[in-house]
């Protein structure tokens, strides 16, 4: 990953799946694959914030997303580093400065539905009410083909174990091509559009010509991260939640749903995807 040079960061890595022996249901004993998964304990300027279980395939950029996305670092230039040591499951996190209220903002805390258990501090629901997406831009039917097919096609931790979720953003080439961006696996789906988030944070990289799909389904939590970068469409093979909607309404967000082939359901803003006829 593209790291500003004054941010000093670990690439730690660890094994992502690993082999385990199992008996079936006739008694046979075979060997089988299975996820990792790790508790990662960040640490910001030295005090606690949370414990994350995760697989562990992108634990810097799942840390600086999480951060972002809570509003716990204003901006990616207050990182002087981010260190994750897994043999003690833990993240380091230091900042130049800081001009926020960790005690206030963690002091209202809600558990969300993301496998696991997600968390969201502070007033997050509510200041969407400030986030607004634009009504550009536009999005083809071939696109949204082309790019389900590449999910189906890539190369994954979850065909080779299963239990894991999928989050990945593309961006759009040519008039109906797309081309992957960013893909993350996790053993939760907030921790994989965590990772996203952080890697585009790193990159600068703004959201409002982007793509996001996940394998898990569209929930508040989801709505509430694509709208906070500021990803005008969210894409999932599984379905949506009403509360899911009712954020993705009130910014503007188009949703899609029940992405399969060449099918898919459109929730909210069908006015950004143009169809083709022959299609």
């Amino acid at each position: 990953m593209a790291v500003p040079p004054k941010i000093q960061m670990s690439n730690a890595s660890v094994p992502l799946v690993h082999e385990v022996e199992i008996m079936d249901e006739v008694g046979r004993l075979k060997t089988t694959y299975i996820p990792g998964e790790r508790p990662l304990t960040i640490y910001l300027n030295k005090r606690e914030v949370v414990t994350l279980m995760t697989l562990g395939s992108a634990p810097e950029a799942l840390v600086l997303g999480y951060l972002r996305n809570q509003r716990l670092v204003e901006s990616v230039e207050d990182i002087e580093s981010i260190q994750v040591d897994w043999e003690t499951d833990s993240a380091a996190v230091t900042t130049y400065r800081s001009t926020v209220d960790i005690d206030a903002l963690t002091s209202k805390r809600v558990v969300t539905t993301g496998c696991g258990q997600g968390t969201m501090f502070g007033g997050l629901i509510e200041e969407m009410s400030e986030i607004r997406l634009p009504e550009g831009p536009k999005l083809t039917q071939a696109a949204i083909v082309a790019l389900v097919e590449t999910i189906r096609t890539h190369d994954t931790i979850y065909k080779k174990s299963g239990s894991v979720h999928a989050c990945a953003v593309f961006e759009r080439d040519g008039n109906d091509g797309v081309r992957l961006l960013h893909f993350i696996e996790d053993v939760g789906r907030h921790n994989a559009v965590d990772s996203i988030s952080g890697l585009m944070w790193l990159a600068n990289k703004p959201g409002k010509d982007l793509i996001f799909f996940t394998t898990g389904r569209l929930t508040s939590e989801m709505v509430i991260k694509g709208a906070q970068m500021g990803i005008p469409f969210l894409l999932t093979r599984s379905g949506v939640t009403l509360m899911g909607l009712e954020l993705a309404r009130q910014t503007h967000l188009t949703l899609l749903s029940r992405c399969s082939g060449k099918h898919f359901e459109i929730y909210n803003a069908p006015e950004r995807v143009i169809f083709t006829p022959t299609l």
